[in-house]
């Protein structure tokens, strides 16, 4: 499967991507902002995964919970240890399975799927960072709470002890991108700046291939970005 992806592509890809984010950080940022590039792997064999290891890239992120069980012990080769997030959606019969395998799960977006993740994290004498997934745009499409509800959520998962609320995550519409970047940039920030007990809001999880750089712009530190660092995806695998 990897014969399909060309090794210079992806680096120039990934070098294009940190060029484009460190611009934009210079138009736009203050000078100590810290981007952080999330590789999502969805469909890339473990082999071509490795490859952006190697040149420094340590933080993916996986849809889905069977792709990555099948993944997950080839990250970990040769004492390899990435980051992997969890950024689909989740549903609350598979959190065992991922428990004690990620380091965070981006998806969060209802009290039924805290408590199950509390629970097992409990059991597990361990604590799961989470962020809370928002549907920005009020896409019927879309998981996520809406922005209206979103202090309800953050106001009921804060005070389980196994859940580490580090922030927000969120997929704009594709249309008046800027419109609603710009709405999630000001929520976060707002809600930052408030401090509440038991949420850290640290991270904002915005912008992925088409949108990553306007999304910098307008608050975000994790960018999540799949086609535009492997190329196009092959669904048939």
């Amino acid at each position: 499967m990897a014969d399909s992806y060309s090794y210079d592509a992806v680096m120039n890809n990934l070098s294009v991507i940190r060029e484009n984010i460190n611009e934009v950080c210079d138009r736009y940022r203050s000078k100590d902002t810290a981007v952080e590039i999330m590789a999502v792997t969805k469909t890339v064999p473990p082999e071509v995964v490795n490859w952006v290891y190697d040149s420094g890239l340590t933080l993916f992120g996986e849809n889905r919970v069977q792709e990555f069980l099948s993944k997950k012990d080839v990250y970990r080769l040769d004492g390899r240890n990435p980051k992997v997030h969890i950024i689909g959606h989740l549903q609350t019969n598979k959190v065992k399975y991922i428990i004690n395998e990620v380091e965070m799960i981006q998806s969060v977006d209802s009290v039924k799927l805290a408590q199950e993740i509390n629970r097992l994290a409990k059991a597990n004498n361990r604590t799961m960072d989470i962020l809370c997934e928002v549907n920005i745009g009020g896409e019927e499409s879309k998981s996520g709470v809406s922005a209206e509800n979103l202090n309800e959520l953050l106001e009921l998962i804060a005070p389980m002890e196994n859940i580490r609320v580090r922030g927000l995550m969120t997929i704009p519409p594709p249309t008046d991108s800027d419109i609603f970047l710009g709405r999630m940039g000001e929520l976060f920030s707002k809600l930052r700046d408030e401090k509440r007990d038991g949420i850290s809001m640290d991270i904002l999880s915005m912008g992925m291939t088409h949108d990553y750089a306007e999304a910098v712009k307008y608050g975000s530190n994790l960018v999540r970005i799949g086609s535009g660092l492997f190329g196009a995806r092959n669904y048939n695998i």
